[in-house]
């Protein structure tokens, strides 16, 4: 796992080993041989937000897998334990047109605000990644820029996509300019995925916006470039999916490239 997964992970897990049953005890301090309804209490109590609690219930699951083949525990109390999350596509909230509206209207073009939602729209990517693209990654073919990256996820696909009128300009309206695009108030990258993450959640916000994440940009995108026809692969080349079954749950086609091409110019459609 990479490195910001491993922090989410400990970050859910001494979470969890924080919470307190109904008798006041923590649930660190507790046998690990405990019953699945302990967990899902625990899923229960965190049921507000949905992902976080399904995401509570993989890591627990995880962990036991690990402590019964080192014959540690006898079986896993976490592996008959439903998901809650009745988004039909699973994980974050996907953004709405009115949602990209109604956030336009408080942040306007020139702002930190404005250029992340621009770049994360018109790129796709994954929050971890909008963390530290810059003008390194442009390149130039027969007139165009594109960006060229490696995503930070591991098993990530290269990415090579054009670089959209929109993100663009929104890249070249800003007073300063530093290594990443997405700069602090203090005209630095930020320092970590989740500074930036709770920057984005105070975004949204302001904006009348709350429950809203990066992920559901991206999930949105998918969305967009599936309803415009696009084709699985093409959506996998813009996405950096590299295996068929992530990308399937939007739509199918081959040559990264050039289908990447197709596919950003179906984004290039959106009213902006």
């Amino acid at each position: 796992m990479s490195a910001a997964t491993l922090k989410q992970r400990r970050s859910i897990l001494t979470r969890l080993c924080d919470h307190t049953d109904p008798d006041g005890d923590r649930y660190g301090d507790c046998d690990m041989d405990a019953p699945a309804s302990a967990f899902v209490a625990v899923r229960d109590a965190w049921a507000a937000h949905p992902g976080a609690a399904d995401n509570m219930i993989k890591s627990v699951r995880a962990v036991y897998k690990w402590a019964m083949e080192r014959g540690e525990i006898a079986h896993n109390p976490a592996s008959g334990i439903g998901a809650i999350n009745l988004n039909p596509i699973g994980g974050a909230t996907p953004w709405t047109a009115a949602d990209l509206r109604k956030f336009k209207e408080r942040w306007k073009p020139g702002t930190t605000a404005h250029l992340w939602l621009t770049l994360q729209a018109f790129t796709a990517c994954r929050i971890g990644d909008a963390l530290w693209l810059g003008r390194d990654q442009e390149v130039t073919r027969n007139g165009q820029v594109w960006l060229d990256w490696q995503p930070s996820k591991k098993g990530s696909a290269f990415v090579s996509i054009p670089m959209l009128p929109p993100l663009y300009e929104a890249t070249r309206n800003v007073t300063v300019v530093g290594q990443t695009y997405l700069l602090s108030e203090k005209g630095k990258p930020f320092t970590s995925v989740e500074a930036l993450r709770v920057r984005v959640q105070r975004w949204c916000e302001a904006a009348g916006l709350p429950g809203r994440s990066s992920h559901g940009i991206r999930k949105a995108m998918a969305e967009t470039m599936a309803e415009a026809g696009c084709s699985q692969h093409q959506i996998m080349a813009v996405m950096a999916h590299t295996q068929a079954k992530t990308s399937e749950v939007y739509t199918k086609g081959a040559n990264r490239r050039d289908m990447a091409f197709h596919g950003m110019q179906a984004l290039a459609k959106l009213k902006w």
